[in-house]
Order: C-alpha cells, then structure tokens, then sequence
C-alpha cells in the first residue's frame, strides 16, 4: 500500500490552490496532484484558509442500487450489471457550503456514498487493473429530489440542481475500498451505517464496467451508490457523511 496523502483544495488570498492537509495544517503545492508535485511553502493555518471541494470534475459518474438494503427500501430488485448515472460538474459544492432546497420540489435526500476520484486517462481498464487508476478517494452525498426522481421515471432532474453533490473535504490516497464504513448523521443522529465491503458491485468492478462506455479523465468523481437509510432533509437540517480513513463532510440545508 502506497503511502496515505490527503490532498485538499483551497482559497488564500484569492487564489484556488492545492495543499496537503496535515496536522499542521495546509501545506499548498505546486505542479498538479494528478502529475507530479511538491511542497510550496510552509503549512497554513485551517482558520486562514477556506476549503472547497478537493477535486473539479468534469463528470460525476454516479451508481444506483448498489446496496442491496438500498434497494429493498426504494423497491427495486438487484440490478445485473451497475446502473449508472451522470451528475453535472456545477452540482458540486463543497465542506461546510449550504445545500440549497430547490422550489420545485417538496421532498430533498440525503444519500452517503464513498466517491473514487480518478488519477488518469481511463479507458477499457482490465479488472485487475482498474485501482491503479484511482487517485484516492473522498466522500460524497447524492443529494436527491425524491418526489421529482418517482415523477420523471428518470433521474436527471432529480440529481442535477446546483448544490446537489457536496464533495470532500480531502482526497485520501493509499486506502483499500472494500472494507470501509460509510454513515450519514443528520443533526448529530445516525441514519445510515453500512460497509463498502456490501456493495453489490466493487470500486475495481465499476472503474472497469464504466471505462468501457465512456472514458474517464483525470479530476472525474465515481460516487459508488448509498446504503439503506436515507431519508428526507428540510431547510434548518445539517447533514454528515462520515467514512472510515475517509474523513467527515458536513452541510447544511438552506431555502
């Protein structure tokens, strides 16, 4: 196992960089964390700098059903290959940014999900191969218009209003997927609590399912599907999704 790196991305003095999250503190970096990089300055202080999303994507590439408690709960039956779905790049918003609840619906999830951001160019990846393109990973809620998902029969609408795919804190390098806990809290309880070691199909089987439909680039997200529990969130509401190695991102529901 490589060695472990949180990488975070972050504003000081109005400039977006990215910086290793230490514990003392952020140290900004220069060259590119999906390349080659290097320490670039001494660390800054959490309280002088602001941390956003750890990543921009070009894609979110997103998986439903991929619990088997998740599917019991949406009255699904299990899926025989992944079943996939696109979030857009301007949903994303990231640790401690408001999730803002859209006017045209009456019902807004929250879903946890651990999210795999990709290193390199990927394409048609073998099986075996397939983690060698992941450059760490974060956590992920799927925010989700409910009654707006049942009504269109398909998701896009549902899944897409800004705000609707907070991303973060930081991207954790070296960490083995297949055993990890994924758990939501929203407003300090505990609502799901599963494993990714009881995903119907695994980080490395997805990476290889969607490389051979589309080709993923450096900076895109895999959101590998929630557990069972989720439930509605109303404007007041704080949301946590907490990942084992992972770390804790943490919004708020706003009108």
């Amino acid at each position: 196992m490589s060695k472990s790196h949180k990488f975070v991305r972050f504003l000081h003095e109005g400039r977006w960089r990215y910086g290793l999250l230490t514990s003392r503190g952020v140290t900004p970096l220069q060259g590119s964390i999906f390349g080659k990089w290097e320490r670039s300055g001494r660390p800054l202080s959490p309280k002088r700098v602001r941390i956003g999303p750890p990543c921009r994507p070009g894609k979110i590439v997103a998986v439903g059903i991929n619990y088997r408690a998740h599917a019991r709960e949406m009255g699904h039956e299990l899926p025989a290959e992944p079943k996939l779905f696109l979030k857009p790049a301007t949903a994303v918003t990231g640790p401690g940014e408001d999730i803002l609840y859209p006017s045209m619906t009456s019902r807004v999830d929250f879903e946890a999900e651990l999210a795999a951001v990709i290193s390199r160019r990927t394409r048609n990846v073998p099986l075996d191969k397939a983690l060698d393109h992941v450059l760490g990973y974060t956590c992920f809620n799927d925010v989700t218009a409910r009654d707006l998902q049942r009504r269109d029969g398909q998701w896009t609408r549902a899944k897409s209003f800004d705000t609707f795919a907070p991303l973060g804190p930081a991207i954790v390098t070296g960490l083995d997927p297949s055993d990890l806990t994924v758990e939501s809290y929203l407003n300090g309880q505990l609502r799901q609590a599963s494993s990714t070691s009881d995903l119907l199909f695994s980080v490395p089987r997805l990476i290889h399912f969607i490389s051979r439909v589309m080709t993923l680039l450096p900076g895109d997200v895999i959101a590998t599907g929630t557990p069972g529990g989720i439930g509605p969130m109303v404007p007041g509401d704080t949301i946590e999704v907490r990942i084992s190695g992972v770390g804790s991102l943490t919004n708020t529901v706003v009108r």
